[in-house]
């Protein structure tokens, strides 16, 4: 082996090598130690609040959840997502129900970030995962919660303090309204401290036990106390202090004794608080009625809602609102462009299309487009009770007068009581009218309160509605003099139609519009058309896919049946309609017609092969419950069944409206006939009636006729069929009717013009019950004629009037 030698050169090189590696690696590691220490250094600062108190250290077992994401760049007024942080106290028992109901509601619509802080044991609920939970170290859920309230503030400035300029502390059983919220908060300036809420002492029970100075309030926690980051920063590090200085046991009396004792302000001294962040007294009662109020109306925060559906219900409420006014933007905005157009002497034809700078123009989308915002000519029509001009005299449209009743010259019957949608919209009217009215007058010391409205006028055109009321008033003026006076002030109203809007649903559920594909390659037309087989382009429509079973009970009457029979010919099996027909066949007593019915209908089935028709013999009296019953059980449980009667004629338009108002376990739809009067009474033998012509004078709608029906037969079944005990005419439909509206599916009513009642002479039997002879003859009384037309003819023959004169006398005086 040879031998190693060491250069002295080389010796030297490597040890000034080796000194400014070492150099270098011990730089590197002393910035980690350092950056490491600094680290540490921040994370002991964050939790000092927790490890300086006494049983407030973080437990290991619980952190936060589902924690709001924001960037870290994101602080004060650098987004409109950090106006507000809002915390929510809620207990494990209420994360699954109220807390959901919380965070599915307002709590996605917020400017901000919301958080649940509940007891250190909670966990996220299983039917809402995404629910930001943060479980407080060391805090239960008992009551009263001033830990839980404190602690929640705590950590909402130790993570949150630099990131927003107001803090919501909420309870789970108050709805705010969050775009209000934003406007409220918006007109306020942040950086100083402020605590806003409904300030209270105490009730009448507890004033002068809740150790307040004569200077100091409280903000009540249930409609919701608002701290500004400048309130924030000045109690956080006091905490400590005022959870262990309580002299109560309410959670936002200890809070407001905390603010005013270290940040120096009360809560907000403010009459108008109450209306803003309002509490209901009625408490689980509370916002389950009727939520058309004032109250409701004018307020940002709602509180107490303790049932989660309620939550649901007063959310869909408050969105409708909310929709109400963007479509009242919506017009005002068409009002400007139709009034810019005529100052500039632009066509209203020409704005669909029309460019205000080159390649702009004023409306961005197609006019045929869903998402057009309408027709600028109709919906830009000035406010006016002379918007509608009337051409000729016969158009002008007279008005109705409004009392105690309804007086209308277009009605048969000109005097009526005032119907519930009326009503309502008057009531809607009157309190939008008072809101505008007392808007600013509470500033100026007074108020406006309505009594009554003395009368009104109102009539419908093609813009709108006119409604013209005489209110008696009282005017009340609290500051300076107080004065009230009544007073009659008369509004002049025209509300506006909006846009048409339309949408299709297919089973209840909505349909997207189709897009049309531009996708003509060769393997798209492989694999829609060759590898299926699909040689019709056209989709099954699933509405026209229904198939609709009639159901025909039958006893004689060959001739109607006649008519019957060839009105189905042509509207079902010429045209292709998806049908079948069941007609459950009675011997009659006194037409023998049994065995002609069944060749006519054998003729029938033969001449359309295909056709789906049946005939059900049955013995015994005719009973129309039983023969419906007995038709219905043959049918399978998710056929859709129509109950008809031979005396009706029907168009394709109403077997498409029983296809879409039919839903199979949500609803059954019963159709209000138009029933035709005698045309030997309306019209004399001059003139042959058309079937479908609907007017007063030819006809009359069912309202209170039952018996024509379509409906599934596993909803027959669900509701409890039809009474089998009822023999004879009527009543059986009324029954079920009844039925069907104590169940809990819906029952959708609607006037069609395409079902008619052809007129046939009513025969009222004596061995009828007495409740169904007297149905029978109101009925047949019906039948006869309109008032008009009856007037005309007791105008017309003196006779008859002198002959009732007569035979009330005779009434009223036997002996005479």
């Amino acid at each position: 082996m040879g031998e190693v030698t060491h250069h002295p050169v080389m010796r030297k090189r490597r040890g000034v090598g080796s000194a400014f590696l070492g150099l270098f690696v011990g730089l590197i590691l002393g910035f980690l130690i350092l950056s490491y220490r600094l680290i540490v250094f921040n994370q002991q600062q964050q939790v000092a609040i927790w490890t300086s108190m006494p049983g407030l250290r973080p437990s290991p077992k619980t952190s936060p959840r589902n924690m709001p994401w924001l960037k870290d760049d994101e602080r004060i007024n650098s987004s409109t997502s950090n106006l507000v942080f809002v915390g929510v106290m809620t207990a494990q028992k209420y994360l699954d129900t109220r807390a959901k109901a919380v965070y599915e509601t307002w709590g996605k619509e917020l400017p901000g970030k919301i958080v649940f802080f509940s007891s250190e044991s909670s966990t996220v609920p299983e039917n809402c995962p995404d629910l930001p939970l943060v479980p407080l170290p060391r805090v239960d859920d008992t009551y009263p919660p001033q830990k839980k309230s404190f602690m929640m503030l705590q950590y909402m400035w130790s993570n949150f303090g630099d990131r927003f300029e107001w803090f919501l502390r909420a309870d789970d059983d108050v709805y705010v309204r969050t775009d209000r919220l934003e406007t409220l908060l918006r007109s306020v300036d942040s950086r100083r401290a402020m605590y806003i809420g409904q300030a209270g002492r105490g009730n009448s029970e507890e004033f002068g036990l809740l150790s307040l100075e004569y200077d100091e309030n409280f903000c009540m926690g249930g409609p919701g106390v608002v701290l500004s980051r400048e309130t924030l920063r000045r109690i956080v590090p006091h905490i400590k202090y005022c959870l262990r200085h309580l002299y109560t046991t309410h959670e936002d009396v200890e809070l407001g004794r905390c603010v005013k004792k270290y940040a120096g302000i009360p809560c907000t001294w403010s009459y108008e608080m109450q209306s803003i962040l309002y509490h209901n007294s009625s408490g689980a009662q509370a916002f389950t009625g009727n939520l058309k109020k004032k109250e409701v109306h004018r307020a940002i925060t709602l509180h107490p809602v303790k049932s989660p559906p309620h939550m649901y219900r007063l959310h869909n409420y408050m969105r409708g609102l909310r929709i109400q006014d963007l479509q009242q933007e919506r017009i005002r905005l068409h009002r400007d462009i139709y009034t810019m157009a005529q100052e500039l002497g632009v066509s209203l034809e020409s704005l669909k299309n029309y460019e205000i700078a080159e390649e702009v123009r004023l409306f961005p989308v197609d006019p045929n487009s869903e998402d057009y915002p309408g027709d600028t000519d109709i919906l830009g029509v000035p406010a006016s009770l002379r918007s509608y001009k009337p051409a000729m005299s016969d158009e002008v449209i007279p008005w109705d007068f409004l009392l105690k009743l309804e007086y209308s010259l277009t009605d048969s019957n000109p005097r009526r009581r005032i119907h519930s949608d009326i009503k309502e919209g008057l009531e809607d009217i009157t309190r939008e009218v008072m809101a505008s009215i007392n808007s600013y007058s509470r500033q100026r010391g007074r108020v406006v309160e309505e009594r009554s409205a003395l009368y009104g006028y109102r009539r419908v055109n093609s813009y709108g509605a006119d409604t013209i009321l005489d209110l008696l008033l009282v005017y009340r003026k609290y500051r300076g003099r107080k004065v009230t006076l009544p007073v009659r002030r008369h509004v002049y109203l025209h509300q506006h139609f909006i846009g048409l809007e339309m949408r299709e649903t297919v089973n209840g559920v909505e349909v997207q519009p189709r897009q049309e594909s531009n996708d003509k390659s060769i393997q798209n037309f492989l694999h829609r058309g060759f590898l299926n087989l699909n040689f019709n382009s056209q989709e099954e429509d699933p509405v026209q896919s229904k198939v609709i079973n009639f159901i025909l009970p039958l006893s004689g009457r060959y001739e109607v049946f006649q008519r019957f029979l060839q009105n189905y010919e042509d509207i079902c099996l010429a045209s292709g309609e998806k049908t079948s027909m069941l007609v459950v066949l009675y011997q009659h007593k006194s037409e023998n017609t049994f065995n002609k019915t069944i060749d006519l209908i054998e003729q029938l089935k033969y001449k359309y092969r295909s056709a789906t028709i049946q005939v059900l013999p049955v013995s015994g009296d005719f009973s129309r419950a039983r023969a419906l019953d007995l038709g219905a059980s043959n049918m399978r449980a998710d056929d859709l069944m129509l109950f008809i009667d031979v005396d009706i004629v029907f168009t394709g338009s109403a077997l498409n409206r029983i296809r879409l108002n039919t839903l199979s376990g949500r609803r059954m739809y019963f159709p209000i006939v138009f029933s035709q009067y005698d045309p030997k009474v309306v019209y004399g033998d001059a003139r042959k009636q058309d079937k479908f012509t609907i007017n007063e004078i030819s006809g009359h709608w069912r309202q209170y006729g039952f018996g024509i029906v379509s409906l599934y037969k596993r909803d027959y079944r669900t509701v409890g069929g039809l009474d089998l005990s009822i023999q004879g005419w009527g009543k059986e439909d009324v029954e079920f009717f009844e039925k069907a509206v104590k169940s809990d599916l819906d029952v959708f009513r609607a006037a069609d013009r395409h079902l008619v009642h052809v007129y046939h002479e009513i025969e009222c039997s004596r061995e009828l019950s007495n409740l169904q002879f007297s149905m029978c003859m109101g009925s047949k009384a019906d039948t006869y004629a309109g008032v008009e037309t009856l007037a005309n003819v007791i105008y017309s023959n003196p006779n008859i009037l002198h002959f009732a004169k007569e035979r009330r006398q005779r009434r009223m005086n036997p002996a005479g």
